[in-house]
């Protein structure tokens, strides 16, 4: 069944599962274009980020969003040890070479997140700019709801940096609840942000389930 966003446009935003094959370099450069502020230190420059990103998605761990067919937002999330961006140690030295490698591979280390049992981690969401304000987010976390109800999962956990207001309004919109903050001052010359919060959503036993389109 399709789940569809209402607003003026040339059609209806379409929500599903995965990303589609052929779109995922356009998915990597959503994600870039949400997450590079955080990941940059990581994986600059853009253009390489990018290419490895797009090598290593794994895209059967992300809910789309399709405008005419177009990808136009994403939300990934970890489930069963595999998360919607992927690489291992050895890609990133590969990729970066060992020299410049390892202290990116301390960096990327920061942002791992291990889910509780019953928990779904979800990594975020990414909304193209000519379509924000359609409701493309939540949308996408609902999707994400009910990929975490037919996993039986008890809770959806996200983390979200001090320098997004935004996100973290529309999370608290969407029902999550903020359980812990995390101060890094000394980070945020490097990463440009100095605290996150820990936010968590609860997923009841007969939530809602099969909304994507195939």
């Amino acid at each position: 069944m399709g789940l569809d966003a209402t607003g003026t446009g040339t059609g209806p935003v379409a929500v599903r599962r995965g990303v589609p094959a052929g779109a995922e370099r356009r998915a990597a450069e959503l994600y870039w274009e949400a997450f590079g502020r955080k990941l940059g230190p990581a994986l600059n420059p853009p253009d390489k980020a990018v290419t490895f990103l797009t090598a290593h998605l794994n895209a059967d761990r992300a809910v789309c969003a399709l405008l005419d067919g177009q990808l136009v937002g994403l939300a990934g999330y970890q489930l069963g040890g595999r998360a919607l961006t992927g690489g291992s140690a050895s890609a990133v030295l590969r990729a970066y070479g060992h020299l410049r490698g390892l202290h990116r591979l301390l960096l990327l280390a920061m942002f791992e997140r291990h889910p509780a049992p019953g928990q779904l981690v979800m990594d975020g969401i990414a909304v193209d700019p000519a379509i924000r304000g359609r409701g493309v987010g939540s949308l996408l976390i609902e999707e994400v709801a009910a990929v975490a109800a037919e996993q039986d999962c008890r809770e959806i956990r996200l983390d979200v940096i001090d320098v997004n207001p935004r996100a973290r309004a529309l999370y608290e919109r969407r029902d999550f609840t903020a359980v812990r903050t995390e101060s890094t001052p000394y980070l945020r010359g490097l990463l440009g942000f100095g605290a996150v919060t820990i936010m968590l959503r609860p997923i009841e036993a007969n939530g809602p389930r099969g909304l994507c389109t195939p």
